[in-house]
């Protein structure tokens, strides 16, 4: 498979400006030098704690809000250093299904009016009598029936408000989609459901997904490589079937520890970690995970590890890593 996103050293530093009396708050690092790849079919799942920079990177990667140093290249375009018209362009390329079913859709437009306003948007479909055919097949890709088409979004429940934002998402045959947990405020019951359409469209249409979650059940079904975020870095990442058996950063395993397993045979230990998540605005120096690490020694309040492959296809930021037995490849 191709490249189809390339990051390199992505970063977003968030700075209040509106405090105009006393001390300024510390500028806040949401992302911090992030790299990665996307292939094309490919699902790309991003886990870690509320507040960890995952919705941030994601919206970074559409561009919808500017980043303060790094690049984002889709199929070779560096978008960063688009002009405003170039880059409209490119977004029917890269769309985004939302978090929330409620509260993403118009309430003042039909279903119809919410599918083809990126259609119009770009000019792909024109005439009513065409959209209005349109619409209908691709309520039917989402497993909604046309006659819903002249409803309003209040007239739906969470998981086909979720179906007409996804409809939505795959109205301009995108190459790459940025789903912001998309599943988390449905009943456990609607949940499978859209995650199995999400996983057909994309074996339909062939496009890569960037998928933000906190279930690790749920990116153990739909994902093809995991990333970890702790404080806005990538600290693991790795095809699933390497995070789930062998993960090699301890924030990883603390995660996959609180996780619940479907075989009761197979419950391990859970690793319950100390303290809170430091403020963003306070990183700690060395290793921002060390206040609360297990294994933390003098070396992770000094060296940041630096995120290095400690087996092929998988990579950790942590000084103890386990060396892989084929490579011997340890940070």
């Amino acid at each position: 498979m191709s490249v189809l996103i390339d990051v390199q050293g992505l970063g977003k530093t968030f700075s209040d400006t509106s405090v105009r009396l006393g001390p300024r708050p510390k500028p806040v690092r949401a992302v911090d030098d992030v790299s990665f790849q996307v292939l094309t079919g490919e699902t790309l799942a991003v886990v870690g704690e509320s507040g960890c920079g995952k919705s941030t990177l994601g919206r970074l990667l559409l561009h919808l809000i500017e980043p303060s140093e790094g690049q984002v290249r889709l199929d070779g375009t560096d978008l960063t250093s688009l002009s405003k018209p170039a880059l409209r362009q490119m977004r029917a390329r890269m769309q985004m299904v939302f978090q929330d079913p409620f509260g993403s859709l118009s309430p003042r437009r039909t279903v119809a009016q919410i599918i083809t306003e990126p259609m119009e948007s770009f000019g792909l479909v024109r005439g009513r009598a065409r959209q209005r055919e349109r619409v209908a097949e691709l309520l039917a890709q989402v497993g909604l029936p046309a006659a819903y088409m002249d409803r309003r979004p209040r007239q739906f429940s969470g998981g086909q408000r979720q179906r007409i934002g996804i409809a939505r998402a795959i109205s301009v045959d995108p190459a790459f989609i940025v789903a912001d947990e998309p599943v988390s405020a449905l009943d456990v019951s609607v949940q499978a459901q859209i995650i199995n359409l999400l996983q057909d469209l994309q074996e339909q249409k062939n496009f890569s997904f960037l998928f933000i979650a906190h279930d690790l059940a749920v990116v153990r079904h739909i994902a093809h490589r995991v990333a970890v975020m702790y404080l806005g870095r990538i600290v693991e990442i790795g095809a699933k079937e390497q995070i789930y058996s062998a993960p090699q950063h301890p924030y990883t395993e603390a995660l996959l520890s609180a996780a619940p397993h479907p075989d009761p045979d197979r419950r391990q230990t859970r690793i319950v970690l100390q303290g809170d998540v430091p403020s963003p605005s306070n990183v700690p120096s060395g290793c921002a995970f060390r206040g609360r690490c297990p294994i933390a020694q003098q070396i992770c309040a000094v060296e940041r590890p630096p995120l290095v492959e400690v087996a092929p296809g998988q990579s950790a930021a942590c000084h103890f890593a386990r060396p892989h037995p084929l490579t011997g490849v340890a940070a």
